[in-house]
C-alpha cells in the first residue's frame, strides 16, 4: 500500500443516494482544471492524514460531516504534483437537503455516475478513479 504520510491532497467521491455530488470548478487564476466538475476534497494542511484532509474540504466546501467510518473505498493516485488519495463515501438522499455551498467553485449539483462518466467536463483522471471505483463494487 502506498504511504498515506506523503501525499498532496485528497478527493472524497460522494454518493448522496445514487447520485453523485459534484462541484463546478471556478476560473481562479492557477487553478488546474477551471471550469470542470470536480469532487470536494483539496489540498493537505498541517500533516494530516489523507481522510482527515478530504472529510475536511468536504465540510468546508459543501458543509457535509462525514464520519470516517463512512468510507468505503480508498485508492492513491501519482500524479506529477505528488500522490493524490480518493475516497468513497455513501450517504442517504436526504442528505441533499443539508447541503451548504462554500465559497470555492460555481456551484454544486448531482449527476448519475454514468453521466460523470460520460462527460467532456469532468477531470479526466477523476473519471478514472469513479471508474475504478464502480468496477470494484460490482465485483463485491
Amino acid at each position: 500500500m502506498p504511504d498515506d504520510t506523503n501525499f498532496s491532497g485528497a478527493k472524497l467521491i460522494l454518493f448522496i443516494g445514487e447520485q453523485l455530488l459534484v462541484i463546478r470548478r471556478d476560473h481562479s487564476k492557477g487553478i488546474p482544471w477551471p471550469g470542470y466538475l470536480d469532487w470536494p476534497g483539496g489540498g493537505r494542511e498541517d500533516g494530516e492524514a489523507p481522510e482527515t484532509c478530504a472529510l475536511r474540504e468536504t465540510r468546508e466546501e459543501v458543509g457535509l460531516m462525514i464520519d470516517p467510518a463512512e468510507i468505503v473505498w480508498r485508492h492513491s493516485h501519482q500524479r506529477p504534483h505528488g500522490r493524490v488519495w480518493f475516497f468513497v463515501a455513501h450517504m442517504p438522499a436526504k442528505a441533499a437537503a443539508d447541503i451548504v455551498f462554500g465559497d470555492e467553485g460555481l456551484g454544486w449539483g448531482l449527476i448519475e455516475p454514468s453521466e460523470f462518466l460520460s462527460r467532456s467536463d469532468a477531470i479526466p483522471h477523476f473519471r478514472d478513479q469513479l471508474a475504478r471505483y464502480l468496477d470494484w463494487r460490482s465485483k463485491t
